[in-house]
Order: structure tokens, then C-alpha cells, then sequence
């Protein structure tokens, strides 16, 4: 039997853990490693982002933000579909080499919403969409007709030109 990981000590392998891993891990993933719930790694990474720990919070897991990484060209891009046209949506923009940050919406009553999605490949996608569905749950965009904005991420302003033109292509971004 793996060893129970306490309080700080936990907190620290939590946190080297993140800084390490090149993909996010899940809650369900550290708590195996610190035989704990992963409820306490929930409670955990609630508590170091009190102290500044700077962790996302993604549909694929935790990510540690390194103030190290390259530099990158990022946009944001308009988009209107239904909730059917998501994935769509989503592929045509990873496979041009870019990743989706977030979805925001603007809303009439709580302002600006925004939540991580952070997704780089078909499979990224494919697993984004595969939680909504059996969570059974809506998308942002559902909240305002489906108008939202996407921040995009990618190596070069080529791949973001190539993702736009591709949504532009399907009808999606709004000019």
C-alpha cells in the first residue's frame, strides 16, 4: 500500500508534480499518487492558489503556468454555431496547429464569463466534448445564441491567420 501523503508534504509533491508534467494531470491522477481523495487534491489546489501558485484549472486537468515557457502569438476570435457544430468548431481551429485557450461569453446579468479549455489536438477535442456530453451539460456559448470569443495560442500568427480562415470557411467566425 502507497504511503498517505499529509498536509504539506502533499501540497509540495502537488505541487512538483504539476511543475514537471508537459500535459495537465487530473485530480484523479494525483490523488492516486498521494492516496488521498480527489476531493483533499481539490481542497489542495484551492489552497496553493491562495498562495500565488500559479495553476489552471482546465477540462483536462491541472496545469502549473511556468513564467518560462516560449512566447507564443495569440488572438481572440469572435464565433456563432449551435451547440452541434462545437467539435467542428474545435477541430478546425487544433488543426491548424493552434490551441483554445478559453470560451467567454458575455452575459446580460453576470458580466463576462470565462473558463479554460485549453485544448491542442483532435483528441484534446474529442475528450472536451465527450465530458460535456455525459455531464449532460450546456455549452457557454448556449447562453448567448452562441456568440463567444475563443482565445487562440499558436507558434506563429500563420497558424492563427489558417485557424481563422478555416472558421471563416465553415461560417463560424464572426467578422
Amino acid at each position: 500500500m502507497t504511503k498517505k501523503l499529509l498536509g504539506e508534504e502533499r501540497r509540495t509533491k502537488i505541487l512538483s508534480l504539476l511543475q514537471q508534467a508537459k500535459t495537465p494531470l487530473t485530480g484523479a491522477d494525483l490523488a492516486k499518487v498521494a492516496n488521498v481523495s480527489r476531493q483533499v487534491i481539490v481542497n489542495d489546489i484551492t489552497l496553493l492558489k491562495a498562495r500565488n501558485a500559479p495553476i489552471l484549472a482546465t477540462s483536462q486537468g491541472y496545469l502549473y503556468l511556468s513564467t518560462s515557457e516560449p512566447t507564443y502569438a495569440t488572438r481572440v476570435v469572435a464565433c456563432q454555431h449551435t451547440p452541434a457544430q462545437a467539435e467542428e468548431e474545435l477541430f478546425a481551429i487544433v488543426d491548424c496547429g493552434v490551441t483554445v485557450k478559453d470560451v467567454c461569453v458575455e452575459h446580460s446579468v453576470y458580466g463576462e464569463i470565462t473558463a479554460a479549455i485549453h485544448v491542442s489536438n483532435r483528441v484534446e477535442v474529442s475528450r472536451f466534448i465527450d465530458k460535456v456530453q455525459v455531464a449532460n451539460a450546456s455549452y457557454l456559448s448556449d447562453l448567448t445564441d452562441g456568440i463567444h470569443l475563443h482565445t487562440l495560442q499558436a507558434p506563429t500568427e500563420d497558424m492563427l491567420d489558417c485557424a481563422e480562415q478555416a472558421l471563416r470557411a465553415k461560417g463560424i467566425l464572426l467578422d
